[in-house]
């Protein structure tokens, strides 16, 4: 049978993964020859057992961080005050990621209001920011992308967007938090001032930083700035090294001091509109101080008895409910007779199914998903049940689909958070820069990244994602939420580019259809699909399992990497016989995060 095209229109009974060739270099020691230890109950290759508790939960992916939340929740703050010092402490003990110059997207359950919101704080392109002026600097269509990114540089001013993420702190706070900056930002301060010291993932991830210069083909050289913040001596700190970023420091004690207008129309907006000036960038004064970004309305569809909510466009996270949809729908016609469940995640059609559901929803966010202020993103429709039906035949299944042939997908990188408190009010906040080490350019007196969020425009006319000034670009940002009868029963995140939808997606299976707890439903194996690749990759035990027999089936294998796999937090939320909630939460084992609670 021919291979169709789909263009724009882990796993219970392994032993614990192993590393991917990359990292066993990495691992010279003798101890690096043992076998893993199992668990005593349960699932033996769980990593660590849910972290469970009643009075407040946070989970990140930096210790350092998660005690920062929690010690929020302990002098009496709320969840919402306790996800924001959270994410001001990774932007500075994991600053290749976020910082307080990047974007975030909220989803927040009030108890009391027995409601869930929803917060929009992505960047918007700046004045200046026309296709006109891109192509001027020599830049256009790419036309072997078909998605996002067609033509954009990698790094540099040009990819730099308003930053959101202060304004959606201080949103938050003002909307359903106890706490201002003074109090929320005193850890970040500390830990900027005094040093932290880097813990084992954030070593690994530090280096190489981006080249971003110059404007016109970018990107060959170093920004100096950057070289100077962030690998002062020449190299990046190492396993347990203290680091200091006092610009930063001095930057966060603006924000306790004068709160968001420092960032925004103060000293530290004055600096970032200078640094992208002396670069060529367009961003004006009147871009920050007139940024809002707003409070919508959630997506969400049924499945397995669960109400499921994601993130509306600009956010990929809407991806999650189509490939949702299509499982339902579509794995009784594809295999009649049986579930996701009594097929197993030991069968090659399992994976099978999972991914080409992947690739049916990753192709209608290619060809649809960006601003709907600007364009038209019929999302009602795309993740409605009849839908999801009528793409069933498109599906064979014994032989993978291709998707458009491209170049490499664009990595990402990202924070994902999640708290709750005793009051039950819980939080799902994602804080990103977009890409490792974000656009390459840093602002000097304030020890800070730019992002460049704006990398994920298109400069293709026909792309609804096409750059405009005052736009939000297609965002891989995602956050997601569970609700039972009415309860709130999840709140998920799982982060790293175009792994959040397609994470999301494999995670909740785990969960809602093989009923793993919140910790298992993480350390099982995952995959990543690359839609503009086509490129499947495998974690090592799931490959050894599975992966020639999918590569029998036609999919495009690429090496083995627990790498790409994105990083998980989430909290489950019950209820005692008394109706106080009690938490279990769990964190990825493929970050350096924890989970904590009291």
């Amino acid at each position: 049978m021919m291979r169709r095209i789909i263009g724009l229109g882990l796993l219970a009974g392994l032993t614990c993964a192993t590393p991917a060739l990359a990292q066993e270099a990495r691992c010279p020691e003798p101890a690096c020859a043992a076998v893993a230890g199992g668990r005593t109950e349960g699932w033996a290759a769980q990593s660590r057992a849910e972290v469970i508790a009643r009075k407040g939960m946070v989970t990140s992916s930096q210790p350092l961080a998660t005690q920062a939340g929690l010690a929020i929740l302990r002098r009496g703050g709320n969840a919402v005050d306790a996800a924001v010092a959270t994410a001001a402490v990774l932007g500075v003990v994991e600053p290749f990621s976020t910082g307080i110059a990047s974007d975030l997207f909220m989803i927040v359950w009030v108890a009391k209001e027995k409601k869930l919101y929803a917060l929009n704080a992505a960047g918007t392109a700046p004045t200046g920011a026309t296709p006109t002026r891109y192509t001027e600097l020599g830049y256009g269509k790419d036309p072997k992308n078909w998605t996002l990114g067609s033509g954009m540089p990698p790094a540099g001013i040009l990819t730099v967007t308003v930053p959101g993420a202060v304004w959606g702190w201080d949103a938050a706070l003002k909307r359903f938090g106890s706490l201002g900056f003074a109090d929320v930002l005193a850890d970040a301060e500390f830990y900027a001032r005094d040093g932290f010291p880097v813990s084992p993932r954030i070593a690994d991830d530090w280096t190489p930083l981006p080249r971003a210069l110059p404007l016109k083909a970018c990107c060959t050289d170093h920004d100096p700035d950057t070289l100077a913040v962030w690998t002062p001596g020449g190299k990046g700190p190492k396993v347990g090294e203290m680091f200091r970023n006092p610009g930063l420091a001095r930057a966060f004690a603006l924000l306790r001091k004068d709160g968001p207008s420092a960032f925004y129309t103060g000293d530290i907006g004055r600096a970032i509109i200078a640094k992208s000036q002396a670069l060529g960038g367009t961003m004006t004064a009147a871009d920050l101080a007139s940024y809002k970004g707003a409070w919508v309305d959630l997506v969400q569809t049924r499945y397995q008895g669960h109400d499921i909510f994601e993130l509306p466009p600009p956010s990929q996270s809407w991806g999650a409910l189509e490939m949702l949809n299509i499982l339902d729908a579509c794995v009784p016609v594809w295999s009649p007779g049986q579930t996701l469940a009594s097929l197993g995640p030991r069968s090659p059609r399992y994976w099978h199914y999972l991914v080409e559901a992947k690739k049916l929803a990753y192709a209608d966010l290619a060809a649809w998903n960006g601003d709907p202020r600007f364009s038209k993103v019929p999302v009602e429709r795309l993740i409605s049940k009849s839908y999801a039906a009528s793409l069933c035949a498109r599906v064979d299944p014994a032989r993978a689909a291709v998707t458009k042939p491209g170049p490499a997908d664009r990595s990402g990188d990202t924070v994902v958070l999640a708290t709750a408190d005793a009051e039950g009010n819980v939080v799902a906040m994602v804080n990103s820069i977009s890409s490792v080490w974000g656009s390459g350019l840093t602002v000097l007196d304030y020890g800070l990244i730019l992002h460049n969020r704006g990398v994920q425009f298109s400069l293709d006319p026909a792309s609804p994602n096409i750059i405009a000034p005052g736009k939000q670009p297609y965002h891989t940002l995602a956050a997601g939420f569970v609700m039972k009868d009415g309860a709130p029963l999840l709140s998920l995140l799982l982060m790293g580019g175009d792994m959040q939808a397609q994470g999301h997606g494999q995670v909740l299976v785990n969960m809602l259809d093989l009923g793993a707890n919140v910790q298992m439903a993480t350390d099982m194996a995952r995959f990543r699909h690359g839609q503009v690749s086509d490129v499947l990759t495998l974690e090592p035990q799931l490959d050894a399992l599975v992966g020639a027999d999918l590569k029998a089936m036609g999919h495009r294998l690429g090496p083995p990497s627990s790498g790409a796999m994105g990083g998980y937090q989430a909290i489950r939320i019950e209820t005692d016989k008394d109706g106080k909630p009690v938490y279990r939460a769990g964190s990825d084992h493929r970050k350096d995060g924890q989970a904590a609670g009291w």
